[in-house]
């Protein structure tokens, strides 16, 4: 019989400690997919802040650090210039990498540090209670925004891909989603390409996820996925911005 279904070797037994239908794990698989099949399981590091995914060393077989809150790019330059032969992956949430890790991300990129950035938008701070994140919808109720957001008082949401993209050290900067088979598929593409621009050399790379927080948002897992496509995707266009056409 073939084997129709496998687990990447470069996933660990643990069990994720994921809410139910939080897509996380899914973002964790298709790493770890691209990890087995560029084969650099042992040439990789990992880093990781404060966040739902704080302790997703102990998901991943690679070598993995953690880093303080908003710092991963930081950490992961340092680990990149001391070991520029291995492959250093950030991944970052939004209440991290868009709120206070702003500076990081930014002046990472805008350096060209070779990096590769995973950062998982579910538009909520979802390990602290479902506080308003820069990255919250307009009108969005959070613990935070009770009334929805509201931009004469909050501000208006941050797009990472648009910002990144207009810095020359940002090589490839591509957003996704993981909230069907499809798209799940192309997030996939999106993050080995990432792998092999930091493989070539060629500076910068980043792949905003799209990811579901059903919790926080107080609906259903099915409904959570609905609810990326109806109204997180027309506030965060999925494609290319930057190094669609690049060859690696």
């Amino acid at each position: 019989m073939d084997t129709v279904f496998k687990k990447p070797h470069a996933l660990t037994d643990t069990t994720m400690h994921y809410c139910p239908g939080c897509t996380h794990g899914i973002a964790h698989r298709l790493i770890a997919e691209v990890i087995d099949e560029l084969g650099i399981e042992g040439k990789t590091v990992g880093v990781s802040p404060v966040g739902c995914a704080y302790n997703n060393y102990i998901y991943f077989n690679c070598d993995m650090v953690q880093a303080a809150h908003g710092r991963a790019p930081a950490v992961a330059t340092g680990i990149k210039r001391v070991h520029p032969d291995n492959f250093v992956f950030t991944y970052q949430g939004d209440g991290d990498l868009a709120a206070i890790g702003t500076a990081e991300i930014v002046h990472a990129a805008t350096r060209g540090e070779k990096i590769t950035v995973i950062f998982i938008n579910n538009a909520i701070y979802g390990m602290t209670s479902g506080q308003m994140a820069p990255t919250t919808l307009i009108g969005q109720v959070t613990t935070t925004s009770p009334f929805g957001r509201k931009p004469e008082l909050h501000g208006y949401p941050v797009k990472v891909c648009e910002l990144l993209s207009t810095l020359e050290g940002a090589v490839y900067v591509e957003r996704v989603s993981l909230h069907d088979v499809k798209n799940i598929k192309n997030a996939k593409s999106a993050i080995k390409k990432a792998f092999k621009v930091q493989a070539a050399g060629l500076g910068f790379s980043i792949v905003e996820v799209l990811s579901s927080c059903p919790t926080n948002w107080g609906i259903n897992p099915v409904g959570a996925l609905e609810w990326i496509k109806d109204k997180m995707i027309p506030v965060y266009p999925l494609g290319n911005f930057k190094g669609k056409d690049l060859e690696v």
